[in-house]
């Protein structure tokens, strides 16, 4: 059940990221393949570009997933607390200073 919820994250991740940043369901090509006049047509092609960007983001999370390392619990602890904390409150602090002297 584990796997399968984490490959059904995959794709729900896969949908959202095509919906805000690949176009969602229109084609990448334009007006060059205009729109039909039947509508059956239309969601047929509406429905193949949407598939299609989340296989091929899908693709792309799993060929990430399984080249880069895996990092064990206490190396990401470590990482959250050390570096991304610190770099976190500076973010704040930068932004702060910026706001106020702007």
């Amino acid at each position: 059940m584990f796997f399968m919820a984490e490959y059904g994250n995959m794709i729900t991740v896969g949908c959202v990221a095509t919906l805000l940043f690949f176009g969602g369901w229109t084609s990448p090509l334009g007006d060059l393949i205009g729109p039909f006049q039947n509508p059956f047509v239309n969601a047929a092609l509406s429905l193949f570009w949407f598939v299609s960007k989340v296989f091929l983001f899908l693709c792309l999370y799993v060929w990430v997933r399984g080249t880069l390392p895996r990092f064990r619990y206490d190396q990401l602890m470590n990482f959250g607390w050390r570096i991304l904390l610190p770099v976190a409150m500076l973010n704040i602090v930068a932004t702060s200073l910026w706001l106020a002297y702007r």
